[in-house]
């Protein structure tokens, strides 16, 4: 038995008679033991139940149980396990009963923690993707640190799940969407360029604003795009938006686009590049057309978002969240006028960032700053 188990038997009979009192006052003498249980307390179960409820979510175990009582064999058949691992899916689920978050009556699994029945419910679907990427990709970037910086090694865009990440960027939802609104023509014809589209919630909700909206919606990750296309069919929208696999610094287009948008992932491109990649950008737009970039900005009290500028800190690509200043400055040598910076709410780290190609002839390079060019939020916002 290991001294864990030992001190929670301990805790468990503290009230019972012992057989052997020299024994167990031995293990309650062990210093250990008191930091065992407080750890167990604060730490371990915690963890515990963090990973099975994010496992559950992204499964889609807590879906199936959301709407009725699930037996053995159902949740199997939903989860393709074969017949001879069905005990060890029994093992897991009763794991969750353990915990709290599941209930077992009747044969049947159903949902017992409140938390649980949140995350099964159809619109915390990203939350239930955030509580994934966490303890996917923001523990390792903690757990792992020490070791990456000592054998040299980076995080790669390989180690993310695209699919998951486009869930859990839903977090923002109403923060981009109220940026989109303030930003799209609603009346005329709009060809809308979407880099990084994500799920295409983004896309869709434009057209929703303005009927004789048309779009490509392009994505890095080749899985991501084939979903979006997928759910663009479901959608109904297959017919006004094209969606295809590419990257931003590569694709070959023409200033066609009345508008641009980059939501929730300047920071996939290294900080030194960013001005040449928004210039990129411009070369896409029509003349008076706009570019909406959004995104989480460094100088935030957010844990998650430090934890998250620090997976980028680790990564062989990107770079850190921006600063407002900084991506203000970048816009601006990028060659876009009427440059500004917004905040839906007061003290939030999310901004919405636009600008707009008044160029009448070709784009794409990088203009030539000059002395007299606005170098800080302030003057751009006036």
């Amino acid at each position: 038995m290991d001294l864990l188990s030992l001190a929670r038997a301990v805790k468990d009979r503290a009230q019972e008679p012992f057989t052997d009192l020299a024994a167990m006052a031995r293990i309650v003498a062990d210093p250990r033991l008191p930091l065992l249980l407080v750890l167990n307390r604060t730490l371990f179960t915690p963890l515990y139940r963090a990973s099975f409820l994010a496992a559950a979510a992204g499964s889609g175990v807590l879906r199936c149980m959301a709407s009725r009582p699930c037996d053995l064999e159902s949740l199997a058949e939903h989860l393709g396990t074969r017949p001879e691992d069905r005990q060890r899916l029994r093992a897991w689920l009763d794991i969750g009963v353990r915990l709290g978050e599941l209930d077992r009556r009747e044969g049947c699994y159903r949902l017992k923690s409140r938390t649980a029945k949140a995350l099964a419910q159809v619109a915390n679907d990203a939350v239930a993707a955030a509580l994934e990427e966490l303890l996917r990709f923001h523990v390792p970037a903690l757990r792992d640190a020490p070791r990456m910086l000592k054998d040299g090694s980076r995080f790669e865009l390989s180690d993310q799940d695209g699919l998951v990440i486009a869930r859990s960027s839903l977090v923002v939802r109403g923060f981009v969407e109220d940026a989109v609104a303030r930003t799209l023509p609603r009346t005329t014809p709009v060809r809308l360029l979407e880099v990084g589209c994500g799920s295409g919630t983004y896309v869709r909700y434009a057209a929703g604003l303005n009927p004789r909206l048309t779009a490509l919606a392009v994505d890095l990750q080749a899985e991501v795009a084939e979903q979006t296309a997928k759910n663009m069919a479901q959608w109904g929208l297959a017919d006004r938006v094209e969606t295809r696999q590419g990257d931003l610094r590569t694709l070959d287009l023409q200033p066609q686009f009345d508008v641009v948008t980059l939501h929730n992932n300047i920071y996939y491109f290294p900080q030194e590049e960013r001005a040449e990649v928004l210039a990129r950008a411009r070369s896409f737009l029509a003349p008076g057309g706009t570019l909406l970039v959004t995104s989480s900005c460094r100088g935030s009290s957010t844990l998650g978002l430090e934890v998250l500028n620090l997976w980028f800190e680790y990564a062989g690509f990107g770079g850190p969240l921006p600063r407002e200043d900084e991506l203000l400055d970048q816009l601006r040598e990028a060659g876009f006028d009427g440059v500004r910076a917004t905040r839906a709410l007061p003290g939030q780290a999310f901004r919405a960032f636009v600008g707009t190609n008044s160029a009448t002839g070709p784009v794409g390079s990088l203009p030539v700053r000059t002395a007299t060019t606005p170098t800080n939020a302030e003057e751009a916002a006036s």
